[in-house]
């Protein structure tokens, strides 16, 4: 297998450090608000690298981390922490606010089929780990107090910018328009371990400490919950390309200062999710969700392919109609699986081939838009139909859209309307076809037509309206 390693920007042979298991950590939510389709980009790829470890054999640890406390409304440790703006803005308690919408991200990852995590280990239950590699970082000097704050000082590091060389007086680090610089740092790249009462007049989640009551910066975190679960090393460390700098900038820099040795050996970055806009985000408001799809009638796995289409290095622009053509390809997916019979034996020459050439296309960086290109060269490949099913099965190990399944209920709809019933069914997705043909969105009606000859339905457009019948 070859991934891409951001740290290197180079693509790379993957070695495991122990052969034959992977320690793998991804950056989790933080919980103040629902998670948005851009957010749940980075945890499908994600959930495809570890499903296509697990397929080529490896043994996977995969970690993740909640924050529910510490991340603050400017990367440039300002601003007031997001979960006590969660909690405001809908009048509830921080802890109220965490699992209301840790419980909502992960039935959000269960509607994408993304597999739950080995570990999920909220922040708020490590403040003794994190006080420890603290108290450490000050004895070794790479940390200092201020302010009544505890800062790293990036400038005992030989190299701080771990994934681009920038020129430090270039570079205003993580300061957004309008927010005033932390006069405490003896460096503006300095980045907060441990805040004190001089960050929270209101903080409602706060710990005694040998610098004072507060709270962990958000940095400190995922180094430790790692450290914790996955050792001193780790082999894959992901999340989404705005957390490379200067989130992961900052873990590898604690990280390897406690240490005393380089920490994480591969680093996977997802590219944004753009829309006309620019990129998708909560703070721009009107951010797309999992439940927003499923109110305009999309299954969660049609976004799921949609991902799959696009490399994950690639910025993918979203777009309704984007989605409609994702929809549509979805739906003769399910309906070409749907046609295959359970007849015959399993060709297992043929499919150890086939399979080979999954591997190799998939293998290579993560190129599921060549996976879903395998997954049509099977369908139209001269292969029996048993051979095809335990091919679709086996991709589908790694790509995670539930084509067996979704072919099974369809073939049970079929059955229904053959023995006559599900007639108010199609009278709906006929009334749904018509209004999508007044709003002349032809990509929908399309598909809708593609999912009633599926469930063996026909239909005929008349100057008297639309005629069906059972086929």
């Amino acid at each position: 297998m070859k991934l891409y390693n951001s740290a290197t920007h180079k693509k790379e042979d993957f070695v495991a450090r122990e052969p034959g298991k992977v320690k793998m950590y991804t950056c989790g939510p933080t919980v103040y608000h629902f998670a948005h389709i851009g957010n749940l980009r980075s945890y499908i790829m994600e959930d495809v690298l570890e499903k296509f470890l697990r397929y080529e054999g490896y043994d996977v640890l995969r970690v993740m981390n909640i924050t529910d406390v510490g991340h603050l409304a400017s990367d440039a440790d300002t601003g007031e922490d997001k979960m006590l703006k969660g909690a405001k803005r809908e009048h509830k308690g921080v802890m109220e606010i965490a699992k209301f919408y840790t419980d909502a991200f992960f039935d959000d990852c269960k509607k994408l089929n993304i597999k739950y995590p080995d570990v999920v280990q909220p922040a708020t239950g490590m403040i003794g780990d994190y006080i420890k590699v603290i108290s450490a970082l000050l004895e070794k000097g790479y940390a200092y107090t201020a302010g009544g704050n505890v800062y790293f000082d990036t400038s005992k590091l030989a190299k701080y910018y771990a994934f681009n060389d920038h020129d430090e007086e270039d570079l205003a680090v993580g300061v957004r328009e309008g927010v005033e610089a932390d006069a405490n740092k003896r460096n503006r790249n300095d980045f907060v371990l441990w805040f004190t009462k001089s960050k929270f007049e209101d903080q409602a989640l706060k710990w005694d400490s040998p610098w004072g009551v507060g709270y962990p910066g958000w940095h400190i975190e995922c180094s430790c919950i790692s450290m914790k679960y996955c050792g001193e090393h780790l082999d894959i460390h992901c999340g989404g390309v705005d957390n490379a700098f200067p989130h992961h900038t900052n873990e590898i820099a604690q990280s390897e200062a406690y240490l005393g040795h380089p920490w994480c050996n591969y680093w996977m970055h997802v590219a944004h999710l753009d829309t006309a806009g620019g990129k998708m985000s909560k703070s721009k408001g009107g951010f797309t969700t999992v439940s927003t799809l499923e109110e305009r009638g999309y299954d969660p796995l049609v976004y799921r392919l949609f991902c799959l289409q696009s490399h994950y290095r690639k910025a993918l622009v979203f777009s309704w109609e984007n989605l409609d053509n994702a929809k549509a390809a979805y739906d003769k997916l399910v309906s070409r699986v749907a046609a295959l019979t359970e007849a015959g034996a399993v060709d297992a020459q043929a499919a150890a081939q086939y399979e080979a050439a999954f591997r190799e296309a998939v293998g290579n960086d993560l190129n599921t838009s060549l996976g879903v290109t395998a997954l049509y060269d099977v369908l139209k490949a001269d292969l029996n139909d048993a051979t095809k099913r335990a091919l679709i099965a086996s991709y589908d190990q790694v790509l995670g859209l539930e084509l067996l399944e979704r072919a099974a209920a369809r073939k049970e709809q079929q059955a229904q309307a053959a023995s006559g019933e599900g007639a108010a069914e199609i009278e709906a997705l006929i009334t749904r076809r018509s209004e999508a043909k007044r709003a002349k969105d032809w990509g929908k009606a399309d598909a809708i037509r593609d999912q009633l000859k599926a469930m063996g339905v026909e239909i005929k457009d008349t100057p008297n309206g639309v005629e069906w019948k059972r086929i």
